[in-house]
């Protein structure tokens, strides 16, 4: 694979507004509609599009600058480098510049990347369908199975898929073959879902973590107790040791999230918040003026 940079025509520290410039130029150049049956231009333009997916994303790019083109692609797949590649902006920029799209029998670059190709009567990959759904804290780290309704060609299809545990907002889920249908024999699409994850009342997520507040009465972190607090499961029973200070976190180990990708879990803390009385009573006044006496 040639250099990215290269097969653009920029520098190595091109700005961004450079590259999206420059990737235009060399996508029209090759583009089929104007090459028909060249396959050596459809080959570069398949190359032109990679080196765009890679360079237009700033981790990407971060990530080739570093390990440079042959450390690049031991890392990632092809896969990897047209993960959240938004390829409906690639296609609205020809049809406002050249009068190429879909509406001209131009299928989805996705299907082309594939190696179907442009030929009409050729099998074509069907389109894929992007989708968002919604589900709660516990869901998305304990794992769930859930069912999604796609439309397909008028028709509304119910398809059951599994959340991983540990799943964090914003992942995309792959269900194969759950897209629309091919041409001309081709496979159908994929369906990509999108985790978007409800916030919980009283749970917060740092990576595996998960952070709980926990108020106390005062005399309760000079005198240290035991408290009920709520995990992703059942509540569990947490000592709370003497001269607690405010803020305080305490570690309920292997009580947080864990992944399908690892073995262990995240540990869940309690932060402690030490409550203080608004006012005093007469009595407790006295009792604390005497209590001032001893030091405390």
């Amino acid at each position: 694979m040639k250099d990215y940079y290269s097969l653009l025509g920029v520098a190595r520290g091109a700005p961004e507004e450079d590259i999206k410039k420059a990737f235009r130029k060399k996508a029209l150049e090759y583009h089929p509609d104007r090459n028909k049956g060249n396959s050596k231009a459809e080959e570069k333009f398949k190359e032109v599009n990679e080196a765009y997916a890679v360079l237009s994303d700033k981790k990407k790019r971060s990530q080739y600058d570093r390990f440079g083109n042959e450390g690049f692609h031991k890392r990632f797949s092809r896969e990897d480098i047209f993960r959240d590649f938004d390829f409906d902006e690639v296609f609205s920029g020809f049809g406002s510049q050249s009068g190429f799209g879909r509406g001209r029998g131009f299928p989805d670059l996705e299907t082309f990347l594939s190696g179907h190709g442009f030929g009409g009567t050729r099998p074509r990959k069907g389109q894929d369908l992007r989708q968002d759904f919604y589900i709660s804290f516990k869901e998305a780290a304990l794992g769930t199975t859930r069912k999604v309704i796609i439309e397909l060609n008028g028709k509304q299809i119910e398809t059951s898929f599994k959340v991983p545990e540990g799943s964090k907002d914003g992942r995309r889920l792959r269900l194969a073959g759950k897209g629309q249908p091919g041409n001309n024999g081709g496979p159908n699409g994929d369906l990509y879902l999108k985790i978007r994850v409800h916030e919980h009342q009283i749970f917060k997520r740092e990576q595996e973590n998960i952070i709980i507040d926990q108020n106390i009465g005062l005399t309760d972190a000079l005198l240290g107790t035991s408290i009920e607090v709520a995990t992703l499961k059942e509540p569990k029973i947490v000592k709370i040791p003497p001269c607690t200070q405010s803020h305080t976190k305490l570690r309920m180990k292997g009580m947080g999230i864990s992944t399908s990708r690892s073995k262990t879990s995240g540990d869940q803390f309690v932060r402690v918040i030490v409550n203080f009385p608004n006012e005093l009573t007469d009595e407790q006044l006295q009792l604390i003026q005497k209590l001032k006496t001893t030091g405390l």
